[in-house]
């Protein structure tokens, strides 16, 4: 009996540990948004795009004068705020996702080969991320987008050139380390040329910064496919995205909150999940800070 009441009261211990343990959390929050942004379309319970001026600013279900029909509400145009919600989901991760690929693709060599070779191809590459890092990026935004237009293209394009020089420099500081190691100099001895160093002594050993890297920089890109959004140089048209929301909302924050809120809400949570999934993959996989 005692045996059996000492593992009661050991559940919420166990459950504590684990919860530390493993982001199980912040997993489930990025499981959810990534059903939603695969599945949306199926799920929303409406047409995100229908507009019905009869069912303006509609409160969500638990606020008086709500209606279950409509879980979140409904914005200025009588759009249900949920459906807008599970659609635009796709459009910040798919943007998100493609910047993230481009930045890491030319982050993570530029940042193997400003280390390895060192000298002036160091010099070149580390002042033009110096230099792309002094740009102004929401400055820069505006100047292309009044200059070739706005669109999900250009947001893509935009984030993907932000998302590079981070990466690179990290990198770069990783491989300074490593090229002096023994293993390096001995493959050098052996005859290895520098491609085979790269790619079987110096690629493996980066791969927990490119993970930990690419999992801190997807909510930062989500949060800037929302700021642009916001200023209007977002995906456009009748497309659906969290950034958007926001703005729409903005004018009817004291009359309607949830038209902002509930999307900023869903950034925020988004955000917040990778964020902590980037520092449990920092501690997982990077030996020097590795806790657990």
């Amino acid at each position: 009996m005692l045996t059996a009441a000492r593992r009661f009261l050991d559940v919420p211990r166990v459950s504590w540990e684990f919860l530390r343990r493993w982001p199980v959390i912040p997993a489930v929050v990025l499981a959810a948004v990534a059903v939603t942004a695969l599945f949306g379309d199926s799920l929303a319970p409406h047409d995100p795009r229908d507009q019905d001026l009869r069912a303006r600013f509609i409160p969500p279900f638990w606020v008086e004068e709500g209606s279950i029909d409509h879980v979140l509400g409904t914005d200025h145009l009588g759009r249900d705020i949920f459906s807008r919600l599970l659609v635009g989901s796709r459009t910040s991760l798919m943007v998100a996702g493609i910047a993230l690929g481009f930045g890491l693709l030319v982050g993570t060599v530029s940042g193997i080969v400003a280390g390895y070779y060192g000298g002036i191809i160091d010099e070149v590459i580390m002042r033009l991320v110096d230099l792309w890092l002094a740009l102004p990026f929401l400055l820069l935004a505006l100047v292309v987008a009044v200059t070739i237009g706005g669109g999900l293209v250009t947001v893509i394009w935009l984030l993907a050139l932000s998302s590079w020089s981070a990466g690179a420099r990290n990198v770069r500081g990783e491989v300074l380390s490593l090229r002096e190691r023994d293993y390096v100099a001995l493959a050098r001895v052996a005859g290895a040329s520098d491609w085979r160093i790269i790619y079987r002594h110096l690629w493996p050993q980066v791969t927990h910064v490119v993970l930990v890297i690419t999992s801190m920089r997807v909510g930062g890109l989500i949060i800037a496919e929302a700021g642009l959004s916001f200023l209007g140089i977002g995906a456009g048209g009748t497309r659906p995205t969290w950034g958007a929301m926001v703005a729409e909302g903005q004018t009817y924050i004291l009359k309607a909150w949830w038209i902002a809120i509930v999307p900023g809400i869903a950034i925020f949570l988004t955000v917040a999940a990778f964020n902590f999934l980037g520092d449990w993959m920092r501690d997982r996989f990077d030996p020097r800070l590795r806790q657990i």
